[in-house]
């Protein structure tokens, strides 16, 4: 018999709506209010118009005073108009159970030893015969209406007190850089009075961004009155400046972004070509030879430091979120009155947002202010660079052999802040790791003992708990989050729908979708169309264990750790030991 194939339409960006609610007519009423009336539709591209965007990536809520609106630490992907009341910003942080969280547990050593022998004999059983509460204190609670389950505060004036608190008011946009960075939300917002609120999911808003100069230039602005000064501040090397010049440092600072924000949905395919030829199509942030024309800020995202060597290019280190390059150039030339160039390239990984200072402003308000503790170190000569024996351009930032780091950046492994590395020097292949994560994951082991290597190093399938966690980028129910107090991403098994969402979005395929079970090891299906009940599962560094990831513990040759590759600090001890 001759098979037929089924075709159909291939899926677009927005066959699925953000809000289906919103009407052509609610569209048009959008469209007469600013900064949407400010905005020329014909600069808008056809297939992504200015009315599609306000149709098919935003979201509108009608809200009640006290209604919780983002929360300090989350990790959120879209930003906000308000339409109409105020918004009430926390400038303190507010206990967890104020948010509406309930703190991780460890289980008690009785619950670690019972686990050895009342684990299911079953694969991924999961119990929903009871329904299991938030655990939210007295001072809040949940509200239910047509546009969804909402945590909302009691007595807004005892918990969040006037004099430590903002007003947002119509016309105001938040949220906005924690969508486009994928950082975590810097305060908690709460609706001050009756609240109507457009949400704009990051892809339509950063749309908005590209093709309306005055938005661009609002938002801009925002930061720099709301949070780049206190990014600076942060900065070690800004911290003996005096507020004045924070703030003309602020007032001038350039802001750049470069790369894909979505580098995720390409990785796999780019990474199979050459390495040169991935080299070249990476943006220029700085260009090895050209002149220093200002300190160079991460703001997000990973940036690779390379030089010319032969006719292609050699990685030197990374750098990622809260490291500066330039400064040992611009140092130099301000002490010597030379003017060197860039001695290496920097590029961008992916995609990174960068602060750009300028050169005068450098020379002129933070270089007399270094200590000597903080002052570069000299650059080599011209004489010894000419001779080949300056080859060390710039202080390397890792002694890790260069192979391994080329390896690293390559497969974006400088993503992951808890990567399994696995020494196959001394790995015996006893598999005790992966039994001690099945004897704590019900039976269920979270990692493979398999992945990519490097010599003698293997970076296991595992959970890496990403700095720039792309599986989080459009989750339908916010199932998948990152963990406040210590950053592990895990997934609420009671909120997962099973949409593979997180899953296709891994660049790892670290994340596994695993059809659930009953006590008897029989499939739990929709009670209305019958079809087993699919959910996401992935390590979860045993976050209600005593001591910490099972696997790493019980290791008998220390050959498994779990390492921050973020910064090359951790893969230098352990590639050294």
């Amino acid at each position: 018999m001759t098979s037929v194939s089924t075709k159909i339409q291939r899926p677009q960006r927005w066959d699925q709506p953000f809000d289906s609610k919103i009407s052509d007519e609610k569209v048009a009423s959008l469209l007469r209010v600013a900064p949407f009336s400010e905005m020329d539709p014909a600069v808008f591209s056809p297939t992504i118009s200015l009315a599609g965007i306000l149709k098919n990536d935003c979201r509108l809520h009608d809200l009640k005073t006290g209604d919780i609106i983002v929360r300090e630490g989350d990790y959120g992907s879209s930003a906000y108009l308000i339409l109409a009341g105020e918004a009430l910003v926390s400038l303190t942080s507010l206990p967890a159970a104020i948010l509406g969280r309930q703190p991780n547990k460890p289980k008690g050593w009785a619950r670690v030893v019972s686990q050895l022998w009342n684990n299911s004999r079953h694969a991924e059983t999961r119990d929903y015969s009871q329904s299991r509460s938030a655990g939210v204190c007295h001072e809040v609670a949940a509200r239910v209406d047509d546009s969804g389950t909402h945590i909302f505060l009691h007595d807004i004036p005892r918990i969040i007190r006037p004099d430590e608190s903002a007003i947002l008011k119509t016309g105001e946009v938040f949220g906005e850089v924690s969508a486009l960075t994928r950082t975590p939300r810097s305060a908690t917002v709460v609706a001050n009075t009756p609240l109507q609120l457009l949400e704009i999911r990051w892809q339509g808003f950063r749309e908005l961004l590209k093709r309306n100069a005055a938005m661009k230039q609002h938002i801009e602005r925002l930061y720099r009155e709301n949070s780049l000064r206190t990014h600076l501040r942060e900065t070690e090397l800004f911290q003996q400046l005096p507020p004045a010049a924070l703030q003309e440092i602020a007032d001038v600072a350039v802001f750049e972004t470069l790369g894909n924000f979505q580098w995720n949905q390409d990785f796999k395919s780019t990474r199979e070509k050459d390495i040169s030829e991935r080299i070249l199509a990476e943006p220029l942030i700085v260009t090895q030879g050209e002149y220093v024309n200002g300190l160079v800020l991460i703001r997000s995202g990973f940036a690779r430091f390379s030089r010319q060597h032969g006719e292609g290019h050699q990685t030197i280190a990374y750098f990622g979120k809260g490291q500066s390059v330039g400064m040992r150039e611009l140092a130099h030339n301000w002490k010597t009155g030379e003017q060197r160039p860039w001695l290496l390239s920097l590029r961008a990984v992916g995609y990174v947002d960068v602060l750009r200072i300028p050169t005068a402003v450098v020379e002129r308000l933070i270089l007399p202010n270094l200590t000597a503790a903080q002052m570069p170190a000299a650059l080599p000569t011209l004489d010894s660079l000419s001779q080949g024996t300056g080859r060390r351009q710039t202080e390397r930032a890792t002694t890790v052999e260069p192979g391994l780091i080329e390896f690293l950046v390559e497969q974006r492994f400088i993503n992951g802040t808890q990567a399994m590395v696995i020494d196959l020097d001394r790995c015996t292949r006893c598999d005790d790791c992966v039994r001690a994560c099945a004897a704590t994951h019900d039976n269920n082991p979270r990692f493979n003992r398999t992945g990519e290597k490097h010599d003698h190093w293997l970076v296991a399938n595992a959970c890496m708990h990403c700095l720039d966690p792309v599986c989080m980028i459009g989750c339908p129910t916010g199932a998948i989050g990152r963990d406040r107090e210590t950053g592990n991403v895990t997934i609420n098994d009671q909120t997962c729908i099973g949409c593979s969402t997180c899953a296709n979005s891994c660049p790892y395929s670290n994340i596994q979708m695993v059809q659930v079970n009953n006590s008897r090891g029989v499939p739990i299906v929709d009670r209305e169309s019958g079809l087993p009940i699919i959910k996401a599962t992935k390590c979860d560094l045993c976050v209600d264990q005593m001591g910490g990831p099972a696997c790493q513990r019980a290791c008998p040759h220390d050959a498994l750790e779990r390492i921050d590759l973020t910064t090359t600090i951790a893969m230098t001890r352990w590639s050294q030991q």
